[in-house]
């Protein structure tokens, strides 16, 4: 139920990054980079709403429903992470340094791989679905 909140919130703050589809397989990807205060405590907001709704507590969390998938959270202590993936053969990473970071990894579908990389206080979401 939050997810397309979420979702529809990130849209109305951030212009749309597409990607375009390879040859026989393909992906469909969004990312959502807020560049004001008011988009980035947005942002914040509805991550933090998310993963009180799932009941996560942990600075890094990662949520796997399906078949060889793998996925790495590298941070520090004052940074928040959070990767799902659901379908099969997704790699996912979230790698920040510095400290106030917040991310957050969505794949689904199949094959996608999404890497997340922030030093010091950015916000950021990526989206991908594979096909």
């Amino acid at each position: 139920m939050l997810r397309p909140l979420l979702a529809a919130a990130a849209l109305a703050v951030s212009p749309l990054a597409l990607a375009s589809p390879a040859a026989a397989d393909g992906y469909l990807g969004l990312t959502v980079n807020p560049r004001t205060a008011e988009e980035v405590a947005l942002v914040r907001m509805g991550l933090a709403v998310y993963t009180l709704h799932k009941d996560i507590e942990a600075n890094g969390h990662v949520t796997q429903r399906g078949i060889d998938n793998a996925a790495r959270i590298s941070q520090g202590g004052c940074d928040r992470a959070l990767i799902e993936q659901r379908g099969r053969g997704h790699t996912g990473e979230i790698a920040q340094s510095g400290c106030g970071n917040v991310a957050a990894l969505f794949q689904s579908g199949r094959n996608t791989t999404g890497r997340i990389v922030q030093r010091g206080g950015q916000t950021g979401i990526l989206f991908l679905h594979g096909f």
